[in-house]
């Protein structure tokens, strides 16, 4: 049985394939030039945004807004230095 790639769970769930593009390609863009825990908080919260509507609602907000907290934690404690 062949499972299309609008529907397959594993390596294109349909959380992360709205919109004609994937989320992984665009966390790949968005994160170019960023390193370290700088680039996997900006990819966490793109995901969570990414998704919060077809998957975990509020929750995946709540994530995202956790990330983006930590990133300006981080970014204000590296402009006081």
């Amino acid at each position: 049985m062949e499972v299309s790639i609008m529907n397959d769970p594993v390596n294109h769930p349909a959380h992360y394939t709205a919109g004609g593009i994937e989320c992984i390609d665009a966390i790949a863009a968005a994160t170019t030039g960023l390193t370290g825990e700088e680039a996997y908080d900006t990819g966490a919260a793109i995901k969570y945004l990414w998704r919060w509507k077809r998957k975990n609602g509020v929750e995946d907000l709540r994530k995202a807004r956790w990330y983006i907290d930590r990133l300006i934690k981080k970014a204000r404690e590296a402009e006081q230095r």
